[in-house]
């Protein structure tokens, strides 16, 4: 292992500062490309002559009544393929990831993870030369109690 990178579990604790999202538990995939945030109510709209999306989306598993209302910028919209194989357009914006005390820019599309676990997956691309991922781990990066969480989207 590389002295500067960091060891992930395959499920993390991280933020999208950017977002309004201090803590958002994530799967970590090295099997996916490219990372996918749960979303839903999405609506574009032109800011000074670039398309931004406007979104919802539930931060917390099985807390329906907690939503955060974010907007970025979109920088794609491009064919994605699930693992079940199924295949939708998805858009994709560009924000900063908090992940094991480390910040960087990454691509994140946008979908309906309903029924998925996780509100956020974590892909290779995003990962690339920055952590090693242990499978047998978890929150290698610190664990937070789901009231700890709660208690910072009700500030």
């Amino acid at each position: 292992m590389l002295p500067n990178k960091s060891i992930l579990g395959w499920r993390e604790w991280v933020g999208l500062p950017k977002l309004g999202i201090p803590l958002l538990k994530a799967k970590i995939d090295t099997g996916a490309r490219s990372c996918a945030l749960h979303t839903f109510s999405l609506e574009t709209f032109d800011r000074d002559g670039t398309q931004w999306l406007r979104f919802d989306l539930h931060p917390i598993q099985m807390r329906q009544d907690i939503v955060v209302r974010a907007e970025a910028p979109i920088i794609d919209q491009r064919l994605v393929t699930d693992s079940g194989g199924h295949q939708e357009y998805r858009y994709f914006i560009q924000t900063d990831l908090t992940i094991a005390g480390k910040n960087f820019t990454t691509e994140i599309s946008l979908t309906t993870r309903d029924t998925m676990r996780f509100r956020m997956l974590i892909g290779r691309n995003a990962l690339n030369g920055r952590f090693t991922v242990d499978p047998e781990q978890s929150y290698m990066s610190g664990e937070h109690s789901k009231s700890r969480v709660v208690k910072l989207y009700r500030q």
